[in-house]
């Protein structure tokens, strides 16, 4: 991690505190020259003045100039007092960023600045022994690691914020992707469920607008059927949108999925409405699995669907096969109708591609495709287990 990648804003309470011992250690160091200067080099105590004040100023940019800083600071404490402060918070600053190159050559700096500087001070001041190099270095070295200590700290508290925002942003994803798949579903469950019936009624709507021959008895049975269908469908549609309710106490128990036994009741369904419909079964639909069979009911419902939206007035064929060891086969084929269709329902493009989304996820396969002799034939082919 970059060390301006963990480098906290500092407030102004963090300057308040900072500054405050800058200017404690300041006023410790120059204590044994100030009074000397002041008597004896009064030009001196103006010019170590400034030159703490100049130190000071520049520890405010040693973040942004790290290294010159710290150099800087350290030049001037050998000749003023007052830049003791300044140039200690230049190595504790530096020292956070944990960059060896940087730390080791200013630290030496720093050292060899604090056994030069009383050499250059008032006569009062002894001469640095070997015992007072000793413990400069130690002060030294003590500063250097409490300016590692805090780099530490902070890189380890950037990439924990770090990890809790990778975190977050994950967990969101998650959650946009199970409401999209949520979506997807409830989507593809209200296409299986209302287009079948709203096909149903287009077929019958368009056949009463259409033919103006036809008896009362036959217009009133139409009414009917249409009455019953769209009860029928606002009825599941309500189940349906019970699902989506936040409140658990809104939504009825939802009702129990279709499964492949109910195909003959969908097909006899469907007879009962008037479609030309030959259907044939050679296995027990019973002993089916019930994700493959509720997938082979709607396989077979959006089939029909087709059938009627596009071509209503042909004969449709229903074939299903197989064995546990092949898996089951579904044919659904119809002529493709001649001349106009006068009760083509509106395009969607969603019943195919949903169709082919559910067979995916059991593992199956799905076609669709217009054969030479002017037949639609949609072929589906599921593994017995999921």
């Amino acid at each position: 991690m970059h060390p301006e990648d963990y480098q906290p804003p500092l407030t102004w309470r963090s300057h308040v505190w900072r500054f405050t011992i800058v200017l404690a250690v300041s006023g410790v160091a120059w204590a044994t020259r100030a009074d000397y200067q002041w008597q004896h080099v009064r030009w001196w105590f103006f010019l170590d003045l400034a030159i703490g004040l100049a130190s000071l100023v520049a520890v405010l940019f040693r973040r942004s100039h790290p290294v010159s800083v710290g150099v800087g600071t350290q030049l001037a404490a050998v000749v003023s007092a007052t830049a003791a402060g300044p140039s200690m918070l230049a190595v504790v600053s530096l020292s956070t960023r944990r960059r060896w190159r940087e730390i080791v050559p200013v630290g030496i700096l720093a050292v060899v600045s604090a056994l030069v500087s009383p050499l250059v001070g008032s006569p009062e001041e002894k001469p640095v022994g070997l015992l007072d190099a000793a413990i400069i270095t130690v002060v030294i070295l003590l500063i250097i690691a409490w300016g590692l200590y805090i780099g530490s700290r902070r890189e380890l508290l950037a990439s924990w914020r770090s990890r809790a925002k990778v975190a977050e942003a994950e967990q969101a994803a998650r959650v946009q992707h199970a409401r999209i798949a949520e979506r997807g579903r409830i989507a593809r469950e209200m296409h299986d469920v209302l287009a079948h019936r709203i096909s149903t009624i287009h077929m019958y709507a368009g056949a009463l607008g259409y033919r103006d021959d036809l008896p009362p008895d036959q217009v009133r049975e139409a009414a009917h059927t249409i009455e019953g269908l769209s009860a029928t469908a606002l009825t599941e549609l309500r189940d349906l949108l019970g699902v989506l309710r936040e409140g658990p106490g809104d939504a009825q128990p939802e009702s129990p999925q279709a499964s492949a036994t109910d195909i003959e009741a969908l097909v006899d369904e469907n007879r009962g409405y008037g479609m030309n419909l030959q259907y044939s079964c050679d296995l027990e639909l019973a002993d089916l699995p019930d994700g493959i069979g509720r997938t082979l009911f709607r396989c077979v419902q959006e089939g029909l669907t087709n059938a009627r939206k596009h071509a209503a007035a042909t004969a449709v064929e229903v074939r299903i096969c197989g064995s546990p060891d092949h898996g089951v086969d579904l044919v659904v084929s119809n002529p493709m109708p001649i001349g106009e269709n006068r009760t083509l329902a509106p395009e969607s493009g969603f019943g195919l591609v949903g169709l082919a989304e559910r067979v995916e996820l059991r593992g199956g396969t799905q076609s669709a495709h217009l054969t030479a002799d002017e037949r639609f034939v949609l072929r589906v082919w599921l593994p017995w287990q999921a």
